[in-house]
């Protein structure tokens, strides 16, 4: 896409901190990184979520992940990685092309788990009985710490029926 800014930049149109790069995908470094080595991994193949990707370009966008991964591990040392995707506007997805996010992870750097990406459903008043109350949350309503067995079985139901 001609004016995609991770497209620019994976046909060298735009600069960045390329620290890995192949035919399929590249890697550089986030410029607003929450930890030392904070890098991105984009596929050539421009698309702007998860959903979008061609299923052939899928194996390699991971694998060079995984190759990244590595390379941080090997360069820095960290404690661990917290690696993702923010799927959507919503999710805090600034640039409309899929982006895999490779963060080293420190022991005291003060971040947080996956969970700790939204309030906790408790604190939402959410609860697991469908996806109304996720979009409406009511925070006057009581909510359990982990929702009731069934109420997941039931969720679970519905997405396996989704399918």
């Amino acid at each position: 896409m001609p004016d995609c800014l991770f497209c620019k930049i994976a046909r060298k149109e735009f600069g960045s901190a390329v620290i890995y790069e192949n035919g399929d995908v590249l890697a550089f470094l986030d410029i607003n990184p929450r930890a030392p080595g904070h890098a991105m991994v984009v596929s050539r193949t421009h698309s702007e979520t998860l959903l979008d990707l061609p299923d052939e370009a899928l194996a390699p966008l991971f694998e060079g992940v995984k190759t990244v991964t590595a390379m941080l591990e090997r360069a820095l040392a960290p404690d661990g990685f917290t690696i993702g995707i923010n799927h959507g506007k919503a999710s805090g997805q600034a640039v409309d092309h899929l982006h895999v996010h490779v963060i080293p992870r420190f022991t005291g750097d003060g971040g947080g788990s996956i969970h700790t990406v939204v309030s906790p459903a408790k604190e939402r008043g959410w609860n697991a009985n469908g996806a109304s109350h996720l979009r409406s949350p009511n925070p006057q309503a009581k909510s359990e710490a982990h929702p009731p067995k069934e109420a997941l079985e039931e969720m679970a139901a519905r997405i396996r029926k989704a399918q």
